[in-house]
């Protein structure tokens, strides 16, 4: 025989202020882990989002970055010959890209942060069509001008459109800014790939990267065993998309294991104060649990009661919690990438799944906080208890 659900919930109203103390822990808790997967959601979103599958990235074979890729001008020449490369009345997609470094001063601080300036060939806005004019118009191949992301103009000073800009010993002109869809690219700065080789000096006809076009995703394959089996080059391929999730790895696993950690030292808080709250429940109710087993209530009937009574305030406490951290779903922040050392934006993101993962830890400290008190209560003798009423 079963007791009914509804005596938990007269208990948990009854009780309600040492079940307060309960919920409010099982809430911090669960908000803080939330938050935590919610930022490495984001910042893996954000990474994820750079790519397409349309498109392929090349650098130097071995190279796990574009910041220590090296790509010649006359293997560029090769790459552009690949048939599987889209092609337009102007030629092949293919983009040779250059990326540095640069510092540039927090709009909010006033301190430096480094921001990540890619140079680009003008056929980048093709390549990656994602990427919309805001205002402005696209830089001018041959000239120092830059093209800013969104999140680089709303973050860095000296941005707005038509300021003059100075790094490296070059002066530039912010002649646009760009919408890259919630991506990395809106984090960085584009300029003319040869005019950034001049300006920092290196060597002329060097490239990081090459990002092409493919006439259709299926084309990768062909296009990474023509490439990669080519004597006359030495080059990885992979999927710009399967790069960019790759650049998120490392981060998005420090901010998870960190945030496990934090909420694993907060769950030790939170199941202490659900044992303390069901324990003091079981010692107020003696005479009622010794009553309900006379009844005939058997011992399986009081702890699964005290185990849904414990998980109702569990259940309670994640609802709390997750409705606390879900505005900070779309908020933007900004962190340093392991990979680049650069400084990206990224929104938080609050998904369903996240929120799923949030109640049930909710409820796992619930059952953790509830077992013991529960298993106490059913075996409590009966007569003893039942000599007091």
């Amino acid at each position: 025989m079963a007791i009914p659900i509804v005596y938990n919930l007269r208990s948990v109203r009854v009780r309600w202020a040492s079940s307060v103390v309960a919920v409010l822990g099982i809430a911090g808790t669960v908000g803080v882990f939330v938050a935590m997967f919610a930022m490495a959601r984001g910042f893996k979103a954000t990474f994820v989002a750079s790519g397409s599958p349309s498109n392929a990235l090349i650098m130097r074979a071995g190279s796990n970055t574009e910041m220590v890729g090296a790509v010649m001008l006359d293997q560029v020449h090769i790459i552009e010959q690949a048939p599987q490369i889209l092609r337009t009345s102007e030629g092949p997609l293919v983009s040779p890209e250059v990326v540095v470094i640069a510092p540039f001063p927090l709009k909010a601080t006033g301190t430096d942060a480094n921001v990540q300036v890619r140079g680009v060939s003008p056929k980048a806005l093709e390549i990656r069509p994602t990427v919309h004019i805001l205002s402005g118009r696209f830089f001018k191949p041959g000239l120092n001008e830059l093209f800013v992301g969104k999140n680089a103009a709303r973050t860095y000073s000296g941005m707005e459109l038509g300021s003059v800009v100075k790094f490296s010993g070059g002066t530039w002109t912010v002649v646009g800014t760009f919408d890259a869809g919630g991506s990395a690219f809106d984090s960085e700065l584009w300029c003319d790939a040869v005019i950034l080789d001049q300006v920092y000096q290196r060597p002329p006809n060097v490239y990081q990267s090459v990002t092409v076009r493919l006439k259709s995703p299926d084309d990768f394959q062909a296009l990474k065993d023509s490439l990669t089996t080519d004597p006359q080059l030495t080059v990885s391929v992979d999927r710009e998309v399967d790069y960019y999730a790759k650049q998120s790895v490392a981060l998005t696993l420090t901010i998870e294991i960190l945030g496990s950690m934090v909420a694993a030292v907060m769950a030790v808080g939170a199941i202490f104060g659900a044992l303390n709250t069901m324990y003091s429940a079981v010692s107020e109710r003696t005479r009622e649990i010794a009553a309900m087993r006379a009844m005939g209530f058997h011992s399986g009937s009081i702890v699964f009661s005290f185990m849904v009574e414990s998980m109702i305030i569990a259940g309670i406490g994640g609802l709390i919690g997750c409705l606390a951290v879900f505005p900070l779903n779309g908020l933007t922040t900004s962190t340093l990438n392991f990979q680049t050392f650069s400084s990206v934006a990224f929104a938080f993101r609050v998904t369903p799944m996240v929120l799923v993962a949030g109640l049930i830890f909710a409820l796992v400290m619930g059952i953790v906080g509830g077992t013991p008190p529960a298993i106490g209560a059913a075996r409590r003798p009966i007569s003893a208890a039942l000599r007091g009423l």
